[in-house]
């Protein structure tokens, strides 16, 4: 990990402190993402014995949130931090949040996968490459949203905020196709409102990687981006970088 934007300490113990906390969220993380992979792949593949995994798997994901937010609460208290390791730790809090509940819908889509698969003789033409291929994008994002976290690289948080458009106008077709599909015969509605809340679910994981991103871009310059289109945010640095 590329640690040139951070603070150097006089007490090395701190510094082991707040690389075990970013260690722990890029864990968490790995876990947050094959989760979201294996989600997509048990619903497209109709395959239960993933699904019952990944809802498995929520659990350590749940206790990794818990032992990263305990000790937060202890480094502020022990050292109370300022400037640019407190926006760090703040980054920190609100990223585990995001992630957890990008966990969360990698569990949903999962039981929403085994109820889909209990009902096989309802099945009907789910655009299930669709839905692959919009998981693997919001994947992608969320991907790239740990790497910049990782790497404290703006440019890798901007390019995920910007592709989150691309993210809702494909839950949108999808969403198109399958009002389509209930319309042209009402014994497709409830398996095709199935497949809506899976897109639904994966639309929102696409929210989660994109405010990821956010938090990295304030936690590397400083500013709160989260109202500001991507112009604003290459201005801003533009007039960082010349100032500097």
């Amino acid at each position: 990990m590329d640690k040139s934007g951070l603070t150097e300490h006089i007490s090395q113990q701190f510094n082991v402190e707040l690389e075990d906390v970013r260690n722990k969220v890029l864990t968490m993380g790995g876990l947050v993402e094959q989760n979201l992979r294996d989600a997509i792949k048990a619903v497209v593949d109709g395959d239960s014995a993933i699904c019952d995994a990944v809802i498995h798997a929520e659990e350590q994901i749940n206790k990794l949130e818990v032992a990263i937010d305990d000790e937060i609460t202890r480094v502020l208290a022990r050292r109370q931090p300022a400037a640019g390791d407190l926006r760090m730790l703040t980054t920190v809090l609100k990223t585990i949040t995001d992630l957890e509940r990008t966990g969360d819908e990698a569990e949903k889509i999962a039981r929403m996968g085994i109820k889909m698969a209990s009902i096989e003789n309802e099945r009907i033409r789910v655009p299930f490459i669709e839905l692959r291929h919009l998981g693997n994008d919001v994947r992608l994002m969320m991907s790239k949203s740990l790497d910049a976290f990782a790497r404290m690289d703006i440019q890798t948080a901007c390019e995920v905020i910007e592709s989150d458009q691309e993210i809702d106008e494909e839950y949108e077709s999808i969403t198109r196709q399958l009002l389509t599909l209930m319309m042209e015969d009402p014994r497709n509605v409830r398996r095709a409102i199935d497949a809506m809340w899976i897109a639904r679910a994966l639309e929102r994981c696409g929210d989660h990687a994109k405010n990821i991103s956010e938090y990295v871009v304030y936690m590397v310059s400083g500013k709160d981006v989260r109202h500001s289109s991507l112009d604003e945010i290459a201005k801003a640095e533009l007039e960082d970088s010349v100032s500097s």
